[in-house]
């Protein structure tokens, strides 16, 4: 934290404008030495940067960000460039011979601004789905964590000092007239509320699902058309279709966005019992193990495989008569029939997956520390002795400051941060 870093903080070169990012103690004076001079904070002013020698780098806008009302909550500068190589090279060789400062590590700009209170855990892991979002869907969900998570999680946590409040009067000053604050309804009432409100959220589909996409599985014996299908669905020659039985050996999977919406499409080894080649078993058996994963699985056979996942009977070829089946979903990828009902089918089934929109979607360390806190809650309301109820509520306490960061180890942070791109 005592250390001034920089780091390309735009996209990489060549590119219309490169902006370089200094942010520590000393980013002022590096300002000084490039520019000669400082220009007004927070105003974007033209300046011509030089190295130590003189020699002119490039012609700049300059902005300065005096802490702690900065990104980094500390002193930062942005040097907005001409995005060629050479330019941003030049500019960061510069910099690199001025003492006290260094090259940011991946993450390091944000890690500061939690180290300095600018933002919360949670809107460390908002940020960073933010910045690898892909579909529009996981973009919106990143910022509705991003403004609306920390509000609710400082209510829980007024909430949560209420409790221990109300426990530590009844301990402290229940001989007293003039305290009826430790009533056991009341405190009951309000751990009730406070653990149906976690709940209800915990019961929400996770992140993960909305991250790494709906797991679509194909799925059908030899030649029954699944990746003739992964193709019509992808829009590309993802899979090879051949009418050799057993083509499709190992997994392929295709990621796909579908109306915002992450997909994960898995084209699988045709399922048969007759197989007399090593490999086409293996690919069967793996087969077996995503159908046990999947969250959809599309089916293009008789008998669908037993899993916990939804199943969409697929009457594939429905070019050809033979091919048709009332009872299932018909479709052609040949000439395109039902391609499109399928989709929509998938979206449709897709909502009950993946969270809902303008909702807070928790990813697993979020989960865990909520699941704590409620277990809290349950066993301080199951309990008759005083003291014990705030030792639960203690914990608790100290679950909340796991989920906001408050209570955090340097592996956790290293772990979140290191996510980051240098840079952010």
């Amino acid at each position: 934290m005592n250390d001034t870093i920089y780091a390309l903080s735009s996209g990489a070169p060549p590119a219309a404008l490169a902006i370089i990012r200094i942010s520590g103690p000393k980013a002022f004076d590096a300002v000084q030495s490039l520019c000669g001079g400082l220009p007004e904070p927070r105003r974007a002013s033209l300046r011509t940067l030089k190295d130590a020698q003189g020699h002119i780098l490039d012609e700049s806008i300059v902005i300065l960000f005096p802490g702690p009302n900065s990104a980094s909550g500390e002193d930062l500068a942005e040097l907005h460039l001409h995005g060629g190589r050479a330019v941003v090279r030049a500019v960061e060789n510069a910099l690199s011979s001025m003492d006290a400062l260094r090259q940011a590590e991946a993450g390091e700009y944000t890690r500061r601004a939690f180290e300095n209170g600018v933002m919360d855990l949670n809107q460390a892991d908002a940020l960073s789905d933010l910045l690898f979002a892909e579909t529009e869907r996981q973009r919106k969900s990143a910022i509705t964590m991003m403004d609306g998570f920390g509000n609710k999680i400082l209510e829980w946590q007024q909430s949560l000092l209420q409790i221990s409040a109300l426990i530590e009067s009844e301990l402290d000053f229940s001989d007293e007239d003039d305290v009826n604050s430790g009533s056991r309804d009341k405190l009951l009432l309000k751990a009730a509320r406070l653990s149906n409100a976690i709940d209800t959220l915990l019961s929400a589909p996770p992140i993960e699902r909305l991250r790494d996409g709906v797991k679509i599985v194909l799925g059908g014996p030899p030649n029954s058309g699944k990746s003739t299908l992964l193709n019509a669905l992808t829009q590309r020659e993802a899979a090879i279709v051949s009418d050799i039985a057993g083509t499709t050996r190992d997994i392929i999977e295709i990621p796909i966005s579908i109306e915002g919406i992450a997909f994960l499409f898995l084209d699988t080894a045709g399922v048969r019992t007759d197989s007399h080649d090593d490999i086409e078993k293996i690919g069967i058996e793996r087969a077996q193990t995503a159908f046990e994963a999947a969250d959809i699985i599309l089916w293009l056979g008789d008998e669908p495989p037993k899993s916990d996942a939804k199943i969409i009977d697929i009457a594939a070829k429905s070019d050809l008569e033979n091919h048709r089946d009332s009872g299932k979903l018909s479709l052609s990828a040949k000439t395109g029939e039902g391609i499109e009902s399928l989709k929509s089918k998938l979206i449709e089934m897709a909502q009950d997956i993946i969270p809902a929109e303008d909702s807070f979607a928790l990813n697993k360390r979020q989960r865990e520390a909520l699941m704590d806190i409620s277990e809290c809650l349950s066993n301080l309301s199951h309990s008759d002795d005083w003291l014990i109820m705030g030792e639960h509520a203690r914990i608790a306490r100290s679950a909340m400051d796991r989920l906001t960061g408050r209570a955090h180890t340097e592996e956790l942070l290293d772990t979140i941060f290191g996510q980051f791109c240098i840079g952010k």
